[in-house]
């Protein structure tokens, strides 16, 4: 990382999201000052390794906790970076060495956050099992079309919520925005509790589906805007654990119904209070400091600093802060500013690894799970859902563990191979008369190895990517914009999956997935850069330097 008056190469990977000129007001002096002694501490640089090899949720939040105090305790090792210009992989410098202890932590904040990533699965999830029982309350059995509406209503809905998420979070600010989304999701949720009509229903669920769009796009975004460098890999794919959690709760949820078949009430109404805790939690938490300087806002910059990573670091990470502000004094991007020759490989880059995710099938594989594993002779949908349900989560769990040692881009390579080889696998079990004998097997191996696969990089991965490569001052709105992308292929692949299986079958739309997932292979391997280790200002002064 090039150097400049004020740098001081810090450990926390803070980004700038806006170029703003302090001059003539009294934060400039307070900043001059703690420049001044940035100035006369020594370069810092710094990267550490995060063991989280187990598959415990609670071992891994564990050892995350004491990471991020080995990150900011004795004295380690660390690493700057050099890139190649041809935006490939990255190449370790010559380390240095960090001293001090930091009386601050990430990880309440990083659990509060994840509360909108529960709600995001949960609300995906809980219309699965209650769909059949709400309908004959509501009077819809024999009306398909109408049910159809209140499944696919949440997807409209996640689809303006995740590109309103992103202008809300710039004006506002992160924790304003995610108290601001408990409202849709806690008024959606009642809602759908108390629906006594059809017309009720479709309004509570397109509510929902606004409070999760704009979580899908918010909750990534904090936690990588408050996360140390070092384990900003690990945190990020929380957010994805805790989704794969609240589909799990879902599935939980829904199995008193075929005792009690008034439950799928209970089970909307549930999400009514990680909603609230969400509001109160976020009412609590400290803002992204990024946010705050962005805005000129300089003292709580310097507050939110301490509650995160304690006083100690306070001159340092505004030092950081300043020296990425040096030379720039760029408006906030709008949206056209997104497809500007400067932005638009990156946003490109985003848009198409959420289209990636969503055409290499995982919505079909979900959805026919069901039927293959009864094809095995696995009966209960519960037990298929469940093994869907763990296998994923497991693989999630994985992926955290590797995603700040093996790396991002060389998990999407895993994730993506090894979902074109299941996706064959799958073909093939339908199709070669030499396999019959084994189908039913050979589709629940591949069905498992599959949603184990996705779930080590193309699901967690690209939420996590995004905010690391966009600017800062782009970083909201391009986001949003690519979570736009996923909602609106994720809405249409639902309506049009069943007419396309119907006149092609099963077994080439298989192989159709297949082949997305090895174009994803190839792309990835030729656009997408390694953040792993590298602090968000130099993944943007490399991707997206100042003009």
């Amino acid at each position: 990382m090039q150097a400049s008056t004020f740098t001081v190469k810090g450990n926390i990977g803070f980004g700038l999201q806006n170029r703003r000129s302090l001059q003539g007001s009294g934060d400039l002096k307070r900043n001059t000052s703690l420049a001044s002694r940035s100035l006369r501490m020594p370069e810092r640089s710094s990267c550490f390794g995060v063991g989280m090899e187990s598959a415990s949720m609670g071992i891994e939040l564990t050892r995350a906790r004491k990471t991020v105090q080995s990150v900011f305790g004795s004295s380690a090792k660390a690493r700057s970076h050099r890139v190649r210009a041809s935006g490939g992989d990255i190449e370790d410098a010559a380390p240095l060495k960090v001293q001090g202890q930091s009386s601050g932590s990430v990880l309440p904040y990083v659990g509060v956050a994840c509360l909108g990533a529960i709600l995001f699965g949960y609300h995906l999830g809980v219309v699965n099992g209650a769909l059949e029982y709400l309908a004959k309350d509501l009077g819809i059995v024999e009306n398909t079309v109408i049910q159809g509406w209140i499944v696919s209503t949440v997807l409209a809905g996640a689809t303006v919520g995740s590109f309103t998420g992103g202008a809300l979070a710039d004006k506002f600010g992160r924790t304003k925005t995610f108290v601001l989304d408990a409202i849709p999701l806690a008024v959606g949720a009642f809602l759908c509790t108390t629906a006594q009509s059809v017309q009720a229903m479709i309004i509570g669920r397109l509510l929902t589906g606004i409070g999760i769009g704009i979580s899908s796009a918010i909750v990534p975004l904090y936690i990588s805007e408050i996360s140390p460098t070092e384990i900003r890999g690990t945190l990020g794919t929380v957010n994805q654990l805790f989704i794969c959690i609240g589909i799990l709760a879902a599935l939980v949820a829904g199995l008193p119904l075929s005792g009690n078949p008034l439950w799928w009430r209970t089970m909307f109404g549930i999400a009514l209070i990680p909603s609230v805790l969400l509001a109160l939690g976020m009412a609590f938490s400290p803002e992204s400091p990024r946010w705050l300087f962005q805005q000129g806002r300089i003292s709580e910059a310097e507050t939110s600093i301490k509650r995160l990573y304690g006083k100690e670091r306070v001159a340092e990470v505004m030092g950081d802060l300043e020296a990425s502000a040096q030379g720039s004094s760029e408006p906030d991007a709008g949206w056209l500013d997104l497809f500007s020759s400067r932005y638009w490989k990156v946003v490109s880059i985003g848009a198409a690894l959420f289209l990636f995710q969503q055409f290499a099938g995982i919505n079909a594989v979900v959805y026919y799970s069901t039927a293959v594993f009864r094809s095995a002779g696995i009966s209960s949908d519960v037990a298929a859902s469940a093994l869907v349900g763990a296998a994923n989560v497991f693989g999630t769990m994985v992926a955290s563990s590797l995603m700040d040692k093996q790396g991002r881009k060389s998990l999407l390579l895993i994730s993506f191979t090894g979902m074109a080889a299941s996706m064959m696998l799958l073909s093939l079990s339908f199709t070669w008369k030499v396999l019959t004998p084994y189908s039913g097997t050979l589709a629940v191996l591949g069905t498992v190895l599959y949603v184990l696969s996705f779930s080590l990089g193309a699901g967690p991965v690209p939420a996590l990517l995004l905010p690391e490569i966009f600017a800062s001052r782009i970083r909201a709105k391009a986001v949003a914009l690519s979570l736009g992308m996923h909602w609106i292929s994720n809405f249409f692949i639902g309506l049009y999956f069943l007419s396309v299986v119907t006149k092609f079958g099963i077994s080439t739309v298989y192989l159709g997935f297949a082949s997305v997932c090895l174009l994803a292979v190839m792309y990835i391997a030729s656009n997408v850069v390694e953040t792993k280790g590298r602090s968000l200002e130099d993944i943007e002064r490399e991707l997206s330097p100042a003009i």
